[in-house]
């Protein structure tokens, strides 16, 4: 128990007894879980009208929920059962071994790292867009270092911090409906043609739909912070993800019942545009939704910046990654080099500007994490039926619906989108050569690593 909670100061600095903090509660985890997504709201999906059109996108909604659905209630299994900072890379090392347990959580941090460039330029195009004085790169940088300092400052401040964005942006949602309600014309949805790129504009949707969802398995990161993780994560993760179904239908639905989905399917800022054909460009109203639009696009910056975090954090200190990366600062308790390294690579992601891609790649990433923590449940309930589970999905039926629609949605992606598809393929080519040269050589042993539970027990 003790071994397992030290964590080397850097690579040849002596092991400190520092380690993450129990201060989190149900509601920090809805908060959060709601939080990493709810950009997903703002901006990004807006690129599948281009793909499939209102109808096409809606369809390609219509499997992505029942996947998320259904991995949520599967993956709350695994959360409460192995409540580890690791999440989706403890889960596969503990039911498929070493190497699956790295790939799941490269696979957790290709998600995580390429979500923030695209969450950032989006910041930035809201900014510019409300001030065109400042340009969009220079927003995006700002708002992704200020970010990562905020949660070196520590998980108290920074889940008080989502809680608080978060509730605003849930309220600036809410507010955009409401403006848009009255405004909505069935005839715009229904517009001929329908699909104008037939079904495989619905698959090419399918990574915009996922937008909407993607990164909510991240409050799972949380879980060495949870005050009662095995009782609190699945009620955490259910509220939030029952909030973000109808997040998801009540945003696509009116949007595109209100505009022409031309004008928004390659922005940034798809909110604040729709309703400048109603309200008029530059009015308060559309001002204000904007204005709002930067807490959730901030909610899910921050929120994500905090699962990359913790997923780097976790896999050095099991020793897949260089030990130095799961350094704790003494008094804030955050992963400092777990924050700045990822971060400067999200960063140079970010100074391309190609918003689309990077969401198609973080999408490949959680497309395969999701799989991979799927066969790890499978296996688990085979190999270790006695493992204490507070919370069971109806298994097999939820996880076999949920397997299905994942290699769906892997199906889709790998069918529409070839150029992103060279750069996935070429971080796993990179990470699989540097996992047999140097990340299988110090990785510590399971019971000693998985030792960090027991005082759960």
């Amino acid at each position: 128990m003790e071994t397992s909670m030290k964590y080397e100061a850097a690579p040849v600095a002596p092991v400190e007894d520092v380690k993450l903090t129990r201060v989190l509660k149900p509601v920090h985890l809805w908060a959060l879980a709601v939080g990493l997504v709810i950009s997903g709201n703002y901006f990004g999906w807006s690129y599948g009208f281009a793909a499939g059109g209102a109808i096409g996108l809606a369809l390609a909604l219509i499997p992505v929920t029942i996947f998320y659905v259904t991995f949520i209630l599967s993956y709350s299994e695994l959360a409460t059962a192995i409540p580890h900072a690791g999440g989706p890379s403890a889960y596969a090392r503990r039911g498929l071994g070493k190497f699956w347990g790295y790939m799941n959580g490269i696979s957790c941090l290709i998600e995580f790292v390429f979500a923030p460039p695209a969450i950032a330029l989006a910041v930035g195009g809201y900014i510019h867009n409300m001030l065109p004085g400042i340009p969009v790169l220079t927003a995006t940088v700002i708002a992704f270092l200020l970010f990562i300092f905020i949660n070196y400052w520590g998980m108290k401040t920074s889940a008080t911090f989502e809680l608080i964005v978060t509730i605003v942006a849930l309220v600036g949602l809410v507010l955009y409906w409401a403006l848009a309600l009255p405004h909505f014309e069935l005839s715009r949805l229904t517009a001929e043609p329908m699909l104008p790129n037939g079904m495989s504009g619905v698959m090419a949707a399918v990574p915009f739909a996922i937008w909407f969802y993607l990164a909510i398995e991240g409050g799972a990161m949380s879980a060495e912070e949870m005050v009662n993780p095995q009782k609190d994560i699945s009620i955490g993760f259910l509220s939030g993800m029952g909030t973000l179904m109808v997040m998801a239908f009540a945003t696509l639905l009116l949007t595109a019942g209100i505009t022409d989905t031309k004008l928004v399917d390659s922005i940034d800022f798809p909110l604040p545009m729709a309703l400048s054909g109603v309200y008029g460009e530059g009015s308060f109203i559309v001002l204000l939704i904007n204005f709002i639009g930067l807490f959730g696009l901030i909610a899910s910056l921050h929120g994500i910046i905090f699962g990359y975090s913790r997923q780097t954090y976790a896999m050095a200190r099991t020793g897949y990654l260089p030990k130095f990366l799961a350094y704790v600062h003494p008094k804030h308790r955050t992963p400092v080099w777990g924050l700045i390294v990822p971060g400067m690579i999200g960063l140079g992601a970010a100074l391309t500007g190609l918003t689309n891609v990077v969401i198609i790649i973080s999408a490949f990433g959680s497309v395969v994490m999701y799989i991979i923590s799927l066969v790890s449940l499978f296996v688990l309930r085979s190999r270790e039926p006695e493992l204490k589970r507070p919370f069971k999905v109806s298994y097999p039926i939820v996880p076999l619906i949920s397997i299905a629609m994942a290699i769906f949605c892997l199906g889709s992606l790998l069918y529409t989108s070839s150029e992103a598809l060279t750069w996935v393929c070429g971080v796993y080519v990179v990470s699989i050569i540097y996992y047999f040269i140097w990340g299988n050589k110090n990785i510590r042993p399971f019971e000693e690593e998985f030792d960090v539970l027991d005082e759960l027990d």
